[in-house]
């Protein structure tokens, strides 16, 4: 197995752990590293634009995945729209501390 370092891509967040996900060697493809990598983060394939391998190299096609060395590091660059969905605000009633009663008193 090739272990690798794959995380999101999120400027924004201050904390952006990676996480190791285990693929095949006999299967090391664009496809598979794709699909992996959605399934262990949660992300629909749809929603990214690029995988890159860190700190600034685009991966492409098959070849380029089959030079992956063990623990690299990779991001996933989702969509912008995307982003927001992942990473959206809590509504008023998803935050904690939120009173439902007494959202609901009458004047």
């Amino acid at each position: 197995e090739l272990v690798l370092k794959v995380r999101i891509q999120t400027p924004n967040l201050r904390e952006n752990d990676f996480i190791e996900i285990e693929l095949n060697r006999q299967e090391l493809t664009y496809k598979e590293l794709l699909r992996v990598s959605c399934r262990e983060l949660g992300v629909n394939p749809e929603h990214v634009q690029k995988i890159r391998k860190l700190p600034n190299t685009m991966l492409r096609k098959d070849k380029d995945v089959a030079r992956l060395q063990d623990f690299q590091e990779l991001e996933l660059v989702l969509t912008v729209s995307d982003k927001n969905l992942l990473f959206r605000v809590p509504t008023l009633s998803e935050q904690s501390g939120y009173n439902k009663k007494a959202s609901e008193l009458t004047y």
